[in-house]
């Protein structure tokens, strides 16, 4: 006589986890998610930032309770779901110029609010160019007025819609079109950027939080959390983009992943300015297992080269060591 055996994979890093008891699974895990945005669209392999909107959408517009608009500013989110005449969005969703998703929202908040329709959430979305260059004034204003609008960045580091140029979110070293991988100090310079949920603390807004693709049940509960509150909230999503980075397609989880265990991109929670929560980095790596799977970097791991890999590898240790975490020995 035999007994059947029951495999589980509790535990895992399986998407949703459909194994586990229902109040721990994600809404990626429930058969009836609203897909907000949907298949077909026309997103590069392994697309970040496509698997971040889904996400992303998805828990908000369950914490919504499907009373959801969304603004989303030019960009590759854009350019990709809705070539006219189609759109894979199955929600309210307005396109807005580059530069003023934030202000668009912030509108179309006041004017819910003008008709009573308090009910009705506001949700802008856009890259980092969009966000941490172009969009810094308008999202400035919607953070000073504390408008009743969820903003999520989609960082990929880079310009990626218009051929891979610098933004103010593109790391130290890396190789852009406009950072080439020449001269004595290859690729982007030190010292210069912005780190914008820093500055987005610095307004004082209700809400700000970094996460990543590669952490689901994080992301998922930091847009569910940032949906229950009201006023100005900020949520800055990292998303490899394998055009830009030079990446398998299949590495995409994975370097989003590295980045945080590098200690190269911190994962945490503010609340009016104030730091509440940091996801911890256990057994932090070097930081050339993260920048060896991407092409923008690889000059940087060349021996003429080590003092610039010598300096990402500071910056990791400042990050970890004010987000908590420590530098592996040896």
């Amino acid at each position: 006589m035999t007994t059947p055996v029951r495999l589980y994979q509790v535990g895992t890093r399986a998407v949703g986890n459909r194994l586990l008891p229902e109040a721990e699974r994600t809404d990626q895990a429930d058969p009836h998610r609203p897909n907000s945005l949907t298949s077909g669209h026309r997103a590069c392999q392994g697309c970040g930032e496509a698997l971040a909107a889904r996400y992303v959408l998805d828990a908000a517009y369950r914490a919504a309770g499907g009373r959801l608009v969304t603004v989303n500013a030019t960009g590759c989110l854009e350019v990709f779901s809705t070539p006219f005449p189609e759109t894979a969005w199955q929600v309210p969703w307005l396109h807005s110029l580059f530069a003023n998703a934030a202000s668009v929202a912030s509108g179309v908040a006041a004017a819910l609010q003008a008709t009573g329709r308090d009910d009705v959430r506001v949700l802008a979305q856009g890259g980092d160019g969009g966000t941490v260059d172009i969009g810094l004034a308008c999202l400035s204003g919607m953070f000073e007025r504390n408008d009743d609008v969820l903003y999520i960045c989609y960082d990929n580091q880079a310009y990626m819609n218009t051929g891979v140029q610098r933004s103010g979110a593109t790391p130290p070293a890396a190789r852009t079109a406009t950072t080439e991988a020449v001269g004595p100090a290859p690729g982007n310079d030190f010292g210069t950027g912005k780190d914008l949920p820093r500055i987005a603390m610095a307004h004082g807004i209700p809400y700000v939080a970094t996460a990543t693709v590669a952490e689901l049940h994080d992301l998922e509960a930091k847009v569910h959390t940032a949906m229950r509150l009201r006023g100005a909230r900020y949520l800055h999503v990292l998303v490899p983009c394998p055009l830009g980075w030079g990446s398998a397609p299949a590495d995409t989880v994975l370097l989003a992943r590295l980045a945080h265990r590098t200690g190269l991109f911190p994962v945490f929670e503010a609340e009016h300015g104030e730091l509440t929560s940091v996801l911890p980095v256990r057994d932090p790596l070097p930081v050339d297992e993260y920048l060896r799977r991407q092409c923008r970097f690889a000059h940087v791991l060349a021996p003429e080269h080590r003092s610039e890999l010598e300096a990402l590898q500071r910056l990791a240790d400042r990050n970890l060591a004010r987000f908590g975490g420590r530098r592996p020995e040896g």
